[in-house]
């Protein structure tokens, strides 16, 4: 699976590929005699700009083989294509390809165990690559191309794919951090055939890398900061009257601002990515729902002297806490499901146990003092 050291068959090919190729740029518009690309029948590809200078040119056959030919400007490292069921990165399998300081080709598929270095695993992964069309990468002029064919079990159509590449060229195969990736829902039932003219067809929407993160920050900040603060001002701070009821109105609306923020850009990233977030995302709609009740509750709520107002204070506390129960829950499931890292846990555990550690002192001290008034 790994092309070897030395000139061969299919480094050869790519030169006689490369004699057609413009030395400065490539695109789907280039005039390219892919047919001497690689070892595979590579005539009648369908090609898409996917991200940035990222060229994908692929064929899928009645056998669900793809074959894939991938070019991007050099880096001086590493470029790369993987292969996703839920659209996350962990747990996905990868091909890369560099050119090593010997100027020797190399190519590898990589298991994504994990974000940190020690879990991405040189030649281990769920692709099942065809060894008969072996996987070849080279460099000519501006442009690096990566050509490989897979089998699948089942027939492709619609699939999360991630892109990135790297500055640094892997030593011993351990894979050095990427300097910028992407993730996209891709259709590979699109069947705009070429021969040796590449025509541009409709670019495959890709998410900014970054919305996640803004969406888990969002939805933090939101439901996991500013609204708890607020919920602890109601009940801890009532004997300054009516300070504490405009803080609390001004915290619950600036904090329920930026939970529905996050749960625009997590609709957002759902309808691009489609990935497998079924619980996260049921129970945030859930959380939204119920946001939205209590805010709305503030313009029923009865005059203190009404006979309803205990039903209405009952409704809004027991309604306010489940929220910010389940709200904190999904925020765990979202680090863990959007595979965040080892800093966002952190960060948020220690957030979590703040406000919990806060709660419990002011409640004690609440107590104490009505103790004292009783007495």
């Amino acid at each position: 699976m790994i092309a070897s050291g030395g000139i061969n068959l299919y480094v050869l090919l790519f030169g006689v590929f490369f004699l057609y190729v413009d030395a400065q740029s490539d695109g789907c518009n280039s005039d390219l005699s892919i047919s001497s690309l690689s070892s595979f029948n590579a005539s009648g590809f369908t090609c898409q700009q996917v991200w940035k200078d990222f060229i994908l040119r692929y064929s899928l056959n009645g056998d669900n083989v793809l074959s894939i030919i991938l070019s991007s400007k050099p880096t001086n490292g590493w470029i790369g294509m993987g292969f996703s069921e839920t659209g996350m990165m962990v747990g996905s399998s990868a091909m890369i390809g560099w050119i090593g300081e010997d100027k020797k080709p190399n190519i590898h598929q990589y298991f994504l165990g994990g974000k940190m270095r020690s879990m991405i695993e040189p030649d281990q992964g769920d692709l099942k690559i065809i060894d008969a069309a072996r996987p070849v990468v080279s460099v000519f002029g501006q442009n690096m191309y990566m050509a490989f064919q897979l089998k699948f079990q089942a027939p492709v159509q619609t699939k999360p794919l991630l892109f990135a590449y790297g500055t640094k060229i892997p030593v011993n195969k351990v894979l050095t951090m990427h300097e910028d990736m992407t993730s996209m829902n891709f259709d590979f039932s699109q069947d705009v055939k070429i021969n040796t003219q590449f025509s541009p067809i409709s670019t495959s929407p890709s998410y900014p890398y970054n919305l996640k993160r803004n969406h888990g920050v969002l939805a933090i900040a939101g439901w996991g900061v500013l609204l708890p603060i607020g919920a602890i001002v109601a009940r801890y701070c009532k004997q300054s009257d009516p300070l504490w009821y405009n803080l609390h109105l001004g915290i619950q609306f600036l904090g329920f601002i930026m939970g529905a923020s996050a749960i625009v850009l997590g609709s957002v990233l759902y309808n691009k990515l489609h990935a497998n977030v079924q619980v996260h995302r049921g129970l945030g709609i859930f959380v939204f729902v119920i946001g939205i009740l209590q805010v709305t509750a503030i313009f029923t709520k009865p005059d203190k002297e009404s006979k309803y107002r205990l039903y209405w204070n009952w409704y809004h506390h027991c309604f306010g806490r489940l929220a910010l129960f389940l709200a904190s829950v999904n925020i765990v499931i979202g680090i863990q499901v959007g595979s965040a890292g080892q800093a966002w846990k952190v960060a948020y555990g220690f957030n979590l146990t703040s406000i919990l550690i806060a709660a419990i002192v002011l409640e004690i001290m609440l107590r104490r003092k009505r103790t004292v008034q009783a007495t």
